[in-house]
């Protein structure tokens, strides 16, 4: 590598060398041939860079005549606007009067429909008058009164309809003048429109012509950069012979010194190549066939063992198989969350309580070193409940293990090699991965180690359900899966309606506690027809659906949206209220209040 790498310098240094002296070459009958084939190529690149300042110079044309095109556009369109804008005047001003004259005319409409119904109310007061018995002592000054009202009606009604046929004539002839506006106006924008995509036109013309010219110099440019490269064979004859010769340019005598001495490295390399030649020939063949083979098995190894790392299954959480339901607490989300820490400030005994068991892990602080905390609970036969805890720290976790380890309180002990501390009567510790700890009591932790050992099956989490509900780790705080939904009301404070329950056959949550809290359901039921069920009976009573038991709040603020991914899946998303957000948190934690007071 070193030796190519040299050569292409000393290649690099003996052709400048024998650009800069051509002149020099001249002296040597010996070049005559690189001279005249550098002639032929400098007549070629001289033709190049003459079609090349013709290409620039109608290039500049164009835009000269895009420029014009331009100037004539703004000035023909300037002229276009001032007529158009008296125009525009005239019509608003017309329009204005229509409206004015359909406001009076509507007035006039408006009156004449009041006089008759005067003249009706007039009528039947005089009728109801008449009909009174017996007859009220003032019913000839009143039935006066009112015939003298009803005797100036006719007379105030033809005014009105002399008025209305007028306004009627003045509307039309407003809007006879406001439609000649209209007319004048549509040509001249029409003309307006016409101009300017001629003008357009032209200058999309000018344009492609401009990017054909560019086209055609970058061509030239390449063709003169491609001509130039030819005639690098030509200058590295001449600057070896130069070099050869001891003859360097007057204007640049350091390039005959920079030839020599890559010339000198070449040689030097070359040596080296062949000391190194000569060694090799005298290596006992059958120990060089052990080097490699050396070499080729540890490649092999390390291949096995790359791909034994590569192809472990990411989806596992090393839990045993018979888990139902499985709480992960992600503890950066919940720490940088406002709300979260006010209401780990507000009820201290809220976060001991989320993460169980988790809490009492010596020598570490889980609020700025434990990453995530996931909490699994298994059911048997019996209704018996177990629970299985692992803290995974941001980092690797031998200063836990330290601690532990010099705690005289803790009693060491192995599982098949795989060191477990227990500290009288019921806590243990065992380290399950780089930086995964399970922990509890100790009968949970020997499962987790025979678990990890592959002694006993594991929970493989596989599926599409179990996929998306493991790409919500980084954006949530707390994810919670059951694989047996009902389960879940025994398991917690109830957190979801029965009406759900019953109808999901695996139900995942996920919640991130940022402001405003946003959630994510997803429900996997028996078969496409429930799914349809349930998605219509989510969309038409959700306050029926999602709610919290045993509480009048809702689990959504506003209706949540129902996506259907597949013929089985669900997946509902949806703003919680705040307090909505701490009781389901209370719940998960079994911190809550009684159910009647928290329905108060």
């Amino acid at each position: 590598m070193a030796l190519r790498h040299e050569k292409r310098l000393l290649q690099k240094s003996e052709i400048n060398l024998g650009r800069e002296g051509t002149a020099q070459a001249a002296n040597f009958p010996e070049l005559r041939n690189e001279i005249v084939a550098l002639k032929k190529l400098e007549q070629e690149q001289k033709e190049v860079a003459l079609r090349i300042a013709r290409i620039e110079e109608g290039i500049k044309k164009i835009e000269e005549e895009r420029q014009q095109n331009a100037r004539e556009q703004a000035e023909a369109i300037g002229k276009l606007d001032a007529e158009k804008k008296p125009l525009l005047q005239r019509r608003n001003q017309t329009k204005s009067n229509v409206d004015v004259c359909e406001r009076e005319l509507g007035a006039v409409e408006r009156r004449i429909r009041e006089s008759e119904a005067t003249d009706r109310d007039l009528l039947k007061q005089l009728s109801d008058l008449h009909a009174i018995d017996p007859a009220p002592a003032d019913l000839e000054a009143r039935s006066a009164s009112i015939s003298a009202r009803l005797a100036r009606l006719p007379e105030e009604r033809a005014e009105l309809v002399r008025a209305r046929l007028g306004s009627a004539e003045a509307a039309r002839l407003a809007t006879e003048k406001m439609k000649a506006a209209e007319a004048e106006l549509s040509a001249v924008e029409k003309n307006i429109a016409r101009t300017r995509s001629e003008f357009e036109a032209r200058d999309r013309k000018l344009n492609d012509n401009i990017r054909a010219q560019q086209e055609a110099a970058r061509n030239a440019r390449a063709q003169h950069q491609t001509v130039e490269e030819r005639k690098n064979p030509a200058y590295l004859n001449i600057g070896r012979h130069l070099a050869a010769q001891g003859v360097a340019p007057p204007n640049a005598p350091n390039l005959l010194t920079e030839a020599h001495r890559r010339r000198e490295a070449v040689d030097r390399h070359l040596r080296h190549k062949a000391e190194l030649a000569s060694l090799s020939s005298q290596i006992d063949k059958q120990e060089l066939r052990k080097f490699y083979f050396s070499i080729f098995s540890v490649l092999v190894l390390l291949a096995i063992t790359l791909l034994v790392i590569f192809q472990s299954p990411r989806g596992r959480e090393w839990l045993p198989q018979e888990t139902d339901t499985i709480l992960s607490i992600n503890a950066d989300q919940f720490e940088r969350a406002d709300l979260a820490r006010r209401w780990r400030k507000d009820q201290p005994k809220l976060w001991p309580a989320l993460i169980g068991a988790a809490a009492s892990t010596p020598g570490l602080n889980l609020s700025r070193d434990a990453a995530r905390i996931t909490r699994a609970i298994t059911t048997n036969e019996t209704g018996e409940t177990r629970e299985f805890v692992l803290v995974e720290a941001r980092r690797a976790a031998p200063k836990v293990i330290h601690a532990i380890a010099d705690d005289k309180s803790f009693q060491k002990r192995a599982i098949s090699g795989l060191p477990v501390w227990e500290r009288p009567p019921d806590f243990a510790v065992a380290r399950v991965g780089p930086a995964t700890l399970a922990v509890g009591v100790p009968t949970a932790v020997d499962e987790l180690v025979l678990v990890r050992l592959g002694m006993k099956p594991d929970l493989k989490i596989t599926g599409q359900l179990f996929d998306r509900f493991q790409a919500l780790d980084r954006e949530s705080a707390v994810r919670l899966i059951s694989r047996d939904p009902p389960d879940l009301s025994r398991v917690f404070n109830p957190i979801f309606t029965p009406e759900l329950l019953d109808a999901a056959q695996l139900l995942g949550l996920a919640i991130n506690l940022q402001n405003p809290v946003k959630a994510r359901v997803l429900i996997k039921v028996n078969s496409s027809k429930n799914a349809a069920e349930v998605a219509r009976n989510l969309h038409d009573n959700p306050q029926q659906w999602l709610r919290l038991p045993d509480s009048e709040l809702l689990l959504y603020a506003r209706p949540p949206e129902i996506l259907r991914q597949s013929s089985s899946n669900l997946e509902l998303r949806f703003e919680v209220p705040e307090n909505s957000a701490r009781l389901l948190l209370e719940r998960l934690s079994k911190t809550d209040a009684a159910p009647v007071v928290t329905a108060h």
